[in-house]
This record gives structure tokens, C-alpha cells and sequence, in this order.
């Protein structure tokens, strides 16, 4: 078979996608249920899992287990239905969001999940909005039906009106709480009956087709009614599904369903190897990357240290974007131009590891890293100059010096802030005149994760004491000289971060506003994209 055929066939048997909630709405659930229902697990709570100790598939970190909270993306593959689907799974919380948005930039559609006792939550807003910015089909599951929840209604109303988004229900509930009786598909007109599932994947759940109002209406009394009545409303105002708008990521489906008991998960599966995209073209600064294309190309979007912490070791996470990828294979960093070795790639299923031999647009494919590789890199098997755009890091809003707590661990502490730096869990400034690293976060919990993660994969326990900073800036300017006479004028306050882009720090908003005007050739950003600009800044400079 043609090489450039097979890469196109393979590549439309791909889904990636990540799934997206504000904290608690049950993600980390549904990603579980998504791989039960793919035959991915056999046990909700474990992958291959030693002793029985049972937790989120998704889950790997100690932090996570302990807190019952998901801190790092998770990236799984499976198949379904001739389908290879790569599913990445992501942080709920939004001191994370900085992870997240990196995770949305290697996906090709994002799975929206709602709770149905809350509806529309301002996580879910913030992430929505960066999916927008990059037209991201979304499709939508309203769960915890078997709950007391909100009207249906209602929530697509509130969904519509603060996410923006058209809304085409797929499926519709009948009754909540202790009477959820199932849901009708609108499309086939016939309805899933609900049972209380277990953690194993059970039999295929009773399904009535076209029944009759007056006997559906005996079994799940003025449920059905209420049901019957809302549909026809929605037939005769709801919008009609439109492939085109749902591909911008102007409309979704919608569909509802209970994850904790595998109801409604397997149409959420359908449904995602129906509409969902196979992977799309790539913007690169130089040039748009189709998938078909015969030369493998890729991005780091994640790195990851001490997923195995007996060998300490890190991972770069590399989306396929075009060609082929096979072990062993030569590619070559655009950053540097030097080779980087691919004889010990992986693929993943949350933290199991195996082998990969092939991989093809769409698929993650994990490589072994020794800080060559850092976030927002581009491999290429042809050596052509490439840099793939679109992968975010943010300004920081709160900033702690760090110490190590027992000198003899020194070497562990800096060992350990540069490779979580390098990771993206956590920025780390080293001050330009010496003194105490400086550790900068969108939020709280980041700095606790980072210090529970230096003592506990690391050994090094950390101190840290509040800064009396508030913000950064990254710094650029069009000359090297007006660069590098505001570094010297500002010493006192500037840092490199882990990759050595030069960053500006101040107390006060004033402060910058001052900056601004004193250095009117020099720019001041809140946001740097990837590591390939900002060595040619330092390097300028």
C-alpha cells in the first residue's frame, strides 16, 4: 500500500480529544467510564491495578490519590469500533488551568461535562472561551442525572446564554434523582431505561423502541409526560444539528446520563467516533502542517517528570501532527537542529507504559526526556525549520521564595524546581543579581503540589516565604541594546525562567504602568507561547 494512503486511512480512524469540567462535575468519572465502556479497564479505578488499591485510572500521582483530586493531565489511548481514540484527560481545578490549556492546543475536540445540580460553573467558562478562541468541536454530557438536579431546560438555556454556544439535545432525560427512569434517544425515538450500574461494565442496558405513550406512561407515570412534552417543545424550537457548526465549535450535542453508573456513557463513545474530527491541520509560524502529509512532524505539549519515580523520569508528551512516526526513527529539534532519539517511545494508558512501534497523526507518543526537550518544541523528520504556534504560558499572579529546608538537599532542591519548571507545573525564576529561586503560580494549590512533590519525589523539603511580588512581564524589544540597557537598569528586579526568557517582576500594577513609559522600546508581555521565540530573545540580548 502507498505510504501517503496509509497515513490517510490511519489518520481518519483517529479521535483526540480532552475532556473539560469545572472541579467535581465528574470528569475524572467519565474518563474512567469511557475506557470501561472501550475495553480499555475491566475495573473502574484501576489500570491493571496491584494490591486492588483502586483509584481514578486517571489518577497517578500520590498528591492525587491522597486528595481525590486530578493535578496533572492524563493521556490514554483505546479502540472502539475500528476507531483509535486518545483521550487526555485534564486537571479540574482551575490553579491548574495553565496545564489544561496546553493539553486543549494537541486536541482536535473537547468533551464538555456538566453538573446537572449546578449547571454552568466559571471553570467551565474559562476553559470554553480557549476553546472557542480555537473553533474546538465540543460535545456536551450533562451528568449526575441520578441526582436531584436542575430542569433540563433550563440548563440549555443557561449553557446557551453563558457559554454562547447552540445547544442540539441528542438525548433527553426522563425524570431525575430516584426516578430517573433513562433517557430517549431523539434521533433513533426510543429510550434507554436506567439502571444503578457497578463498577464492571454490565450487560447491555433495556432498550424500548418506538413505545406507546399510554405504556410508557403506566411505567414511569408523569415522567414520561413531562418528557414527551419538552421534546416536542425542543422539535419545534431547538436548533438542528449542523455538522459545519459544530466543526467551529458553534454548536453541540448534548447528551445527559449518570457516569458513577455507566448510563449514558456509551453514546457519549458513539457520538465521538461519529462527529468528532479526525486530526486537522497544524499552524506552524512557517506554514500550515496538513496530517497526510508523508514527513512525520510533532509537538511537545506536556512533559511530565517522575510518572515511574523509582528511575526518575521524565517524559515528553509528542502530538503527531503529519506522516508516520516509527521507533527508532531520526528526527531532528527545530529549536537546535540536533537529533533526538525515539529507540524508547511509548504510549500510554494513564500511568502503564508500552512500547510503541508506530504512530500516526492524532496519536501521543511519549518519549524519554533529559531536559533536551521543552515545552512547545517541534520535531520534524525531514530537519525542515518549523515551529508549530499556539501553546500558552502565563503570567503568574502569585509569587514565593524558595529554600531548601536542610542544606544537604540543595542539589535535590534545584534538581527538583528545574525539571517541575521544565514540566510547566509550577514557573521558576532565578533573580538576575543571585539570592533565593522565586516560584510563580496562577493559584495556591500549585505551590502546595510542588512542595508536596520536592518532598516526596524528590527529598528535598522545601521552605517557602511569601514574595512581595505580584506580577511579571516577559521582555522583549526590536533591538538588542534597548533589551539589554532595561535589563541592566532593572537588575534588581529581573529573573530568567526555565527556559532563560527574561521576565520583570514588581509589587504594584503602577510599577509596570510606570515601566511602560520610562521604556517605551521595550515590550512588556504577559504571555509567552513556546520556548523557540524566547531563546532567540536571550540570545539577542
Amino acid at each position: 500500500m502507498d505510504p501517503n494512503s496509509t497515513i490517510a486511512k490511519e489518520a481518519a480512524r483517529r479521535r483526540t480529544f480532552a475532556i473539560i469540567s469545572h472541579p467535581d462535575a465528574g470528569k475524572t468519572t467519565l474518563t474512567e467510564k469511557l475506557l470501561l465502556f472501550a475495553g480499555a479497564i475491566q475495573i473502574a479505578g484501576s489500570v491493571k491495578a496491584r494490591k486492588a488499591s483502586r483509584h481514578a485510572a486517571s489518577d497517578w500521582m500520590e498528591i492525587e490519590k491522597q486528595r481525590g483530586i486530578s493535578v496533572a493531565s492524563s493521556v490514554m489511548q483505546m479502540e472502539y469500533r475500528d476507531h483509535v481514540i486518545n483521550l487526555l484527560d485534564t486537571p479540574g481545578h482551575q490553579d491548574f488551568s495553565e496545564d489544561t490549556y496546553r493539553v486543549l492546543t494537541a486536541v482536535d475536540a473537547a468533551l464538555m461535562v456538566i453538573d446537572a445540580t449546578k449547571g454552568v460553573e466559571p471553570q467551565t467558562l474559562r476553559l470554553l472561551e480557549v476553546c472557542r478562541a480555537r473553533n474546538t468541536p465540543i460535545i456536551t454530557f450533562i451528568n449526575k442525572l441520578d441526582r436531584e438536579v436542575r430542569e433540563p431546560l433550563d440548563l440549555l438555556d443557561e449553557i446557551e446564554r453563558l457559554l454562547k454556544i447552540a445547544t442540539v439535545p441528542f438525548t433527553w432525560p426522563v425524570g431525575m434523582g430516584k426516578q430517573f427512569g433513562g433517557v430517549i434517544d431523539m434521533r433513533a425515538n426510543r429510550m434507554r431505561v436506567f439502571t444503578a450500574g457497578e463498577d464492571r461494565a454490565a450487560a447491555d442496558d433495556e432498550v424500548i423502541d418506538g413505545a406507546d405513550d399510554a405504556r410508557m406512561t403506566e411505567r414511569f407515570g408523569g415522567d414520561w409526560k413531562t418528557a414527551r412534552s419538552e421534546i416536542e417543545l425542543l422539535e419545534g424550537a431547538s436548533h438542528v444539528f449542523d455538522r459545519e457548526e459544530f466543526l467551529t465549535g458553534t454548536q453541540s450535542p448534548v447528551f445527559f446520563g449518570s457516569a458513577i453508573n455507566n448510563f449514558g456513557v456509551r453514546e457519549v463513545l458513539d457520538a465521538l467516533v461519529e462527529l468528532a474530527p479526525s486530526p486537522q491541520p497544524k499552524p506552524a509560524s512557517e506554514r500550515v502542517v496538513e496530517p497526510t502529509e508523508s514527513k512525520f512532524t510533532g509537538v511537545v505539549f506536556k512533559i511530565q517528570a517522575n510518572m515511574d519515580p523509582a528511575h526518575r523520569d521524565r517524559v515528553a508528551f509528542v502530538r503527531v501532527c503529519s506522516g508516520r512516526f516509527e521507533r527508532g526513527m531520526r528526527l531532528v529539534l527545530s529549536r537546535t537542529g540536533k537529533d533526538v532519539k525515539t529507540a524508547s517511545a511509548v504510549s500510554f494508558l494513564s500511568q502503564r507504559r508500552d512500547i510503541v512501534e508506530e504512530a500516526f497523526p492524532g496519536d501521543i507518543v511519549g518519549l524519554p526526556n533529559r531536559g533536551v526537550l521543552h515545552l512547545g518544541d517541534t520535531l520534524t523528520e525531514s530537519g525542515e525549520a518549523l515551529q508549530f504556534t499556539g501553546l500558552p504560558f502565563f503570567a503568574p499572579e502569585i509569587f514565593v521564595n524558595v529554600d531548601v529546608a536542610d542544606p544537604i538537599r540543595t542539589k535535590q532542591l534545584h534538581t527538583g524546581l528545574q525539571q517541575l519548571g521544565e514540566e510547566g507545573a509550577i514557573q521558576v525564576f532565578r533573580p538576575y543579581q543571585g539570592g533565593s529561586l522565586l516560584l510563580g503560580a496562577v493559584g495556591q494549590l500549585q505551590i502546595e503540589v510542588v512542595a508536596h512533590r520536592l518532598e516526596h519525589e524528590y527529598n528535598a523539603r522545601a521552605r517557602m516565604t511569601p514574595s512581595a511580588y505580584k506580577l511579571a512581564r516577559w521582555v522583549s524589544a526590536e533591538q538588542p541594546a534597548d533589551l539589554l540597557a532595561f535589563l541592566e537598569g532593572n537588575a534588581h528586579r529581573v529573573a530568567h525562567d526555565v527556559v532563560n526568557a527574561p521576565t520583570v517582576l514588581y509589587a504594584h500594577q503602577s510599577e509596570l504602568r510606570a515601566a511602560a513609559e520610562i521604556w517605551p522600546r521595550v515590550q512588556f508581555h504577559a504571555l509567552r507561547e513556546h520556548s523557540g521565540l524566547v531563546f532567540q530573545v536571550r540570545k539577542s540580548a
